[in-house]
């Protein structure tokens, strides 16, 4: 993926150490990768720099981030955004999307869906990781294989 121009991309995250396998992916494919801790720092870098990627860990927002995703797109709008998550609630890649970023990827799938989630970002597609149709069809499946009572 790594194109003719210089790229940026900013890695949102709280726990720093598993998240160095994750700026070593991006470290393949970025010019420039920032890590920040906090969305204030992310708000601030955003702004700044107007990464083409942003990266950033769901249990960094907190529960508001259709706020923060808009606020991201009004200081950088051509950033586009993947959100991690340890949640594989089957609702959450819609309301990840539907709050405007463009992909959402299990951080337990990393090795596998983060490489692919990014070259689809970038190519303006979206991108949701697999195991959130996994999870939703376990959980249909347990609720069919139910005992009647």
């Amino acid at each position: 993926m790594k194109s003719q121009s210089p790229t940026c991309a900013i890695l949102a995250d709280r726990h720093m150490s598993p998240m160095e396998g994750i700026r070593g992916l991006l470290e393949t494919e970025f010019d420039a990768i920032y890590v920040v801790a906090d969305v204030q720092s992310l708000s601030s870098g955003a702004q700044r720099l107007l990464p083409d990627l942003i990266i950033v860990d769901l249990s960094l927002v907190g529960g508001d981030l259709p706020a923060l995703l808009q606020r991201i797109a009004e200081l950088s709008p051509a950033s586009r955004v993947i959100v991690l998550s340890i949640y594989d609630e089957p609702s959450l890649p819609r309301l990840v999307l539907t709050a405007g970023a463009k992909g959402v990827v299990l951080k337990r799938c990393v090795g596998t869906d983060f490489m692919p989630a990014i070259d689809a970002v970038m190519q303006g597609q979206c991108y949701i990781s697999p195991d959130f149709g996994f999870a939703a069809s376990a959980a249909r499946s347990t609720q069919n294989s139910e005992m009647p009572k």
